[in-house]
């Protein structure tokens, strides 16, 4: 399964930890808060949608540092970009620590989204540039599932912390913890270089573009048809996990009188399950392609929440379905990394790739909303089924409008996107 990991150049290696590392700490950073929620509810007074509005703050803030950390990877160097965004959201998790009140937490935890958004970006641009094209999509995969790592980390240290530290003060050291990331940015510093591509941009363009310019680039005539579908794309990807994972709890609890998402069983294997999505994703991808894995995996998930909502399971089987649940809703968005960065020139690449990821993010949560509303004149299950299908179903129709890339060299990216673009057909091949 990793066998490509010992054919990869050390400099490859070095980049991967690197990425692997960042994207860790980026779901360190956020299930911190996730786990810390009820002591801050305690805490500060705090409503379920004072928590809620934080969270969603949070996520916008996440995003729009996605696009702008992107197009700063492209102005300043992937590198540089990570090592910054990794600084921002460490500094701003341990300032959660010292925060009073509600009003101070909607700040810091604003400004930490950003850090976030544009880590993943400049990361996913560094790998995808620096890596060999035959092992992009097994690498990109691989470094998703990070994600889970980073997970599971947030677990472990909120469980060790909660178990020697009083209750009122483990929250703030948990967050305090957030710091030590930072130090990773010594041993990036010394081992990860800028990719050949950005090196050799550096050095042909005279007259770099202005920031704003850079940004609004991926709109240009010959990049706005991929831009749209990659920002559709995002969408339903995001949004059929969303629509899902948000009212699932609820619909166990209320329509089912299941109480398996509650247990520690439950989290163990969601979180495993995540990985395994993102490992066999990327092999996958560079099998069969780009847009079959994700419309593979799209009808997957819609098959697999179909039968969480209609099939009469019990805690049990309900703990065992969880694990494909996670598994096909990761291998989506391990796709994501691959195809956005082979859609875009050198340029614009980290400002495309931050915006069509992080587009669908914010515009997802849309899909919990139509959940709630619908749920109004129907059954919960009925709701989370319609909105999950066309979700997915946004996510099929996108991937088979966007050309597949499998295999293509990045520095060929501009001519193969435009040559597409302008021959709709071939797109569709």
């Amino acid at each position: 399964m990793f066998k490509w990991y010992r054919e990869i150049t050390s400099r490859e290696r070095k980049t991967f930890w690197a990425c692997f590392g960042g994207w860790s700490l980026d779901a360190l950073e956020v299930q911190m808060f996730g786990l810390a929620i009820p002591a801050l509810i305690a805490a500060f007074a705090l409503s379920k949608g004072d928590a809620g509005l934080i969270s969603g703050v949070t996520l916008i803030t996440s995003a729009l540092g996605g696009w702008i950390g992107g197009t700063l990877s492209d102005r300043y160097g992937r590198v540089r970009t990570l090592q910054w965004m990794i600084l921002w959201f460490s500094i701003f998790t341990c300032l959660s620590a010292f925060v009073t009140g509600f009003n101070q937490l909607l700040i810091v935890k604003a400004l930490q989204g950003f850090g976030i958004g544009g880590e993943w970006a400049a990361g996913a641009v560094l790998m995808a540039e620096t890596i060999q094209p035959k092992y992009r999509g097994k690498v990109m995969g691989t470094v998703q599932s990070a994600w889970a790592v980073g997970w599971g980390v947030a677990v472990g240290t909120f469980a060790l912390i909660y178990s020697f530290v009083p209750e009122a003060m483990a929250w703030r050291v948990m967050f305090l913890v957030g710091l030590l990331p930072a130090l990773s940015i010594i041993w990036v510093r010394r081992n990860v270089e800028e990719p050949d591509s950005f090196q050799r941009q550096q050095k042909e363009q005279t007259k770099p573009l202005s920031f704003f310019k850079s940004m609004a680039g991926i709109f240009r005539p010959q990049l706005l048809r991929v831009t749209l579908l990659g920002g559709l794309l995002g969408l339903g990807a995001h949004g059929g996990y969303h629509a899902v994972m948000t009212w699932l709890p609820t619909f166990l609890k209320t329509e089912r009188n299941l109480s398996v998402l509650s247990s520690g069983g439950y989290l163990a294997v969601i979180i495993v399950a995540f990985w395994c999505g993102c490992v066999v994703s990327g092999l996958l991808i560079d099998k069969i392609g780009r847009r079959k894995n994700i419309i593979l995996f799209a009808l997957c998930c819609v098959v697999t929440v179909q039968a969480y909502l209609f099939l009469p399971l019990t805690n049990t089987q309900m703990l065992f379905l969880g694990f494909p649940l996670g598994f096909f809703a990761a291998g989506i968005s391990a796709s994501l990394g691959a195809l956005f960065n082979e859609l875009y020139p050198a340029d614009v690449r980290g400002a495309g790739v931050g915006f069509c990821y992080n587009f669908g993010r914010v515009v997802s949560s849309v899909f919990p909303f139509m959940v709630g509303h619908m749920s109004e004149s129907m059954s919960l299950g009925s709701a989370i089924g319609i909105d999950a299908g066309i979700a997915y179903g946004v996510a099929v129709i996108a991937a088979m409008l966007l050309p597949e890339t499998r295999g293509r060299s990045l520095e060929a990216t501009a001519a193969a996107t435009e040559a597409t673009l302008n021959k709709p057909e071939a797109a569709r091949a």
